[in-house]
């Protein structure tokens, strides 16, 4: 019997020498942090001055108006007349002009107009050195510097007006519409229109 009570106190006395390690050994399971809502914040940078993006510059001229003109299909008849009344040097030199450079469909309107020949206009030299600087306009006016509605004095003396419809009036009261503008040349500026410009 004593025996027996002895057994029973050694198996009492190890399993509670087990279950003091077991607590021992116990490892807590990890535990997820928590989730802060706290926010971070940047320290403050300086905020660089706004600089504009780089525009293209305009494409460099390197033709007068005069080999512009010359170089240009629908400006045949015009670059005739300018060689025939002895002006082409005129818009080939170093001095700044506007020119309103009317188109063969032009002249050809002007040739029925007048019931001659293309060669019969050439050969007029008063008339062409009368008609052509009717055209031109000694100073730089791009098209967003055209002065509307204000009497512009061409290089004849005479002077046109044009409306912000881009539409010329002559002295006679004949119109031309600009169809093409700031054609740029190393001796100034060309916008293309589609009537001959006459003066009184």
């Amino acid at each position: 019997m004593l025996k027996k009570n002895l057994l029973s106190i050694a198996v009492v006395a190890a399993a509670m020498s087990l279950a003091a390690c077991n607590d021992k050994e116990v490892v807590a399971e990890p535990v997820e942090p928590e989730a802060t809502t706290d926010v971070v914040v940047e320290p403050e940078v300086a905020a660089e001055p706004m600089v504009e993006a780089d525009v293209a510059p305009e494409a460099a001229a390197t033709q007068t108006i005069g080999e512009m003109a010359a170089g240009n299909k629908d400006l045949t008849i015009l670059t005739a007349a300018l060689q025939a009344a002895g002006l082409d040097s005129m818009l080939m030199a170093e001095d700044k002009y506007t020119v309103f450079a009317p188109t063969d469909d032009a002249f050809a309107g002007l040739l029925t107009k007048l019931n001659i020949t293309k060669e019969e206009l050439l050969a007029d030299q008063a008339t062409l050195k009368s008609v052509l600087p009717y055209h031109v306009v000694p100073m730089v006016v791009k098209a967003a510097d055209i002065p509307y509605g204000t009497a512009i004095e061409t290089a004849n003396g005479q002077t046109i007006t044009i409306s912000d419809a881009n539409v010329i009036t002559d002295s006679n009261g004949n119109t031309a519409n600009i169809v093409g503008t700031d054609m740029m040349a190393t001796n100034g500026v060309v916008h293309v229109i589609d009537t001959v410009l006459l003066p009184k």
